[in-house]
């Protein structure tokens, strides 16, 4: 009943394009902290962010001097006030490019940070946006969740290293897993545990566990969040360890597809040659070095990559991601 709730809760801000759940500084910090070295003589790019109020932009501007950065440039949707959730009727959005501490106070101030109009709307597609991220050399950000695949896309069309938020179910669509499959992005580091995110005041969150209150301000937890990346990471190159050895009786296979299926990660059999179906959550643990990745059994919807739902003796299981252990 929980996962309906949130799906309707989602469902009704992608209508209504209402994105705008703003990432909290730690979890920015916890993320972040396993990519410094990338960072150096980098013009870093945040499109999805307003300045003035954003987490991103606070990281890299009070740590530009540390990383060692060249530039950060942000943009944002068109804003009407200082305000972190505006209703958008301003006629300009605004964008910045900071490039370090002048006064040597180590903080950056208003007068070095300058606030700069853009002649559009300050949309990631817009000309002058596109024109700001061929500028860029790594974009950093939580982009609205309802324009995903399209932001991916720009991304991988300009050539971009990346590490930005999304939704676990947008691993799943077909444009994203395509790029998973092909080792293009791959996860990031923290993905484990809850995520909450600043709303409005007036978002409505039908689901009490989902829904927090702290300082007077309102965060939403969107369920199953993940970081996605293609700047490369030590964890990406660790051996899951396997211990299991591979019965037919432990791992029966499926009706619909010819793979065995595993239900726990740590249960993926060490002696096993051939396709099997392991959790989405495998995807955090994946080492491309180890395993190839198949395909996924995730929706009705069958294409080159999905095979429709797993089934055993007739009963529909949990979605799942087909795989193949390489040093077999």
């Amino acid at each position: 009943m929980e996962q309906k709730s949130l799906n309707k809760t989602l469902n009704k801000a992608s209508k209504s394009k209402n994105d705008d759940f703003y990432t909290q500084l730690t979890d920015i910090e916890k993320e972040l902290k396993h990519y410094k070295p990338y960072f150096k003589n980098k013009v870093v790019f945040c499109n999805c962010d307003d300045p003035r109020v954003s987490n991103f932009f606070h990281y890299f501007s009070y740590n530009f001097e540390q990383l060692g950065l060249k530039k950060l440039i942000t943009t944002c949707y068109k804003n009407r006030q200082m305000n972190l959730f505006s209703e958008n009727k301003s006629e300009k959005a605004i964008y910045l490019e900071y490039t370090g501490d002048k006064n040597k106070n180590n903080i950056p101030d208003p007068k070095e940070i300058g606030i700069k109009h853009l002649k559009g709307d300050g949309d990631f597609r817009s000309k002058e946006c596109i024109e700001l991220l061929k500028q860029s050399d790594i974009v950093v950000t939580n982009p609205p969740f309802s324009l995903f695949r399209e932001y991916v896309a720009q991304l991988i069309k300009y050539d971009k290293k990346f590490i930005i938020l999304a939704q676990q179910n947008a691993i799943s669509y077909k444009e994203i897993f395509k790029l998973l499959k092909e080792n293009k992005i791959w996860l990031g580091v923290d993905n484990n545990g809850t995520k909450w995110f600043q709303v409005p005041d007036n978002y409505e969150i039908t689901t009490e566990s989902r829904k927090k209150i702290e300082n007077g301000k309102k965060f939403f937890s969107m369920g199953s969040i993940v970081w996605l990346t293609n700047l490369d990471i030590e964890k990406r190159h660790d051996d899951l360890i396997l211990y299991k050895t591979y019965s037919s009786k432990d791992y029966p296979n499926y009706d619909n597809y010819n793979a065995i299926n595993v239900d726990k990660v740590s249960d993926i059999p060490k002696d096993y040659k051939g396709v099997m179906g392991v959790p989405v959550t495998f995807l955090d643990k994946y080492n491309p070095e180890q395993f190839e990745i198949i395909g996924q059994m995730v929706t009705t919807k069958i294409d080159e990559f999905n095979h429709g739902y797993p089934y055993i003796k007739g009963k529909k299981i949990y979605a799942r991601i087909l795989i193949k252990n390489k040093k077999i």
